[in-house]
């Protein structure tokens, strides 16, 4: 991880499958203000590209994504 993030948000997702991760961050997205930085964590490896494809589309900044201990750690910031 290059950058130390404080996520203002974290949904775990942990051990739900495809599309659960997804349908979690864009139901949470949904209600948070520009700013916010948000951090998924999630077991389903599609998420990894799943999710940037999202963000791209719904105008989000993804900050970075890293795995550990069996699990991703995505982080977006919302705009």
């Amino acid at each position: 991880m290059t950058d130390v993030f404080n996520p203002d948000v974290t949904i775990d997702s942990r051990g739900a499958t495809c599309p659960g991760p997804m349908m979690d961050l864009i139901g949470k997205v949904k209600t948070l203000d520009p700013g916010t930085v948000v951090e998924l964590q999630t077991s389903e490896r599609n998420s990894t590209t799943d999710v940037p494809e999202w963000l791209e589309k719904a105008g989000h900044d993804l900050l970075e994504i890293e795995e550990r201990d069996g699990h991703w750690n995505i982080y977006l910031e919302v705009n």
